[in-house]
């Protein structure tokens, strides 16, 4: 192992000592450069992205106690969401169905996959495609907040939305 490691050291200090052959020289100067206008266009493109990501990961449907529909305040929620995957071809957006910590855990389980289902159904009437849509539901794994009274269960009881652009 060690002498691999001598090896790979080696040949990787003999690579960046050596100089560049007046070949390669000639084809590097002949090479067009991307201008840093586009780089920076790229790179704002990309940072608008990210953080219309962000904002859209930071909206949360919120539930009743007991209770898997959606309620009208929210719809501007679903509709944003449906808007960015329908205009993303590439992006997989996963609904998390999440529950207070009331209730066994497999009666949440099962609370926080209709959650998440209904708010697919929601989506795919609106015209996001099925299979950009994944459900998972954590039940009372994933709580926002922790303390023991209606401020925080009421939090804890949403369904969030994960994007992911392949």
């Amino acid at each position: 192992m060690k002498k691999i490691v001598v090896v790979l050291a080696s040949l990787l200090i003999v690579a960046c000592a050596s100089t560049p052959k007046p070949e390669s020289q000639a084809a590097e100067k002949n090479t067009p450069s991307v201008s840093t206008a586009t780089v920076s266009a790229t790179e704002t493109e990309s940072h608008k992205l990210a953080a219309e990501i962000q904002n859209l990961q930071q909206q949360s449907v919120f539930f009743d106690l007991d209770k898997s529909n959606i309620k009208k305040e929210y719809r501007d929620v679903l509709q944003a969401q449906a808007k960015f995957v329908k205009a993303h071809k590439n992006d997989m957006v996963t609904i998390e169905g999440n529950c207070d910590e009331r209730g066994s855990s497999e009666y949440n389980l099962a609370l926080g996959e209709r959650r998440a289902n209904t708010a697919r159904k929601s989506l795919e009437l609106m015209g996001v495609p099925a299979n950009q849509i994944k459900t998972v539901s954590f039940g009372l794994e994933k709580p926002r907040l922790t303390c023991h009274e209606e401020k925080c269960w009421k939090e804890n009881r949403r369904d969030d939305f994960v994007h992911k652009l392949n």
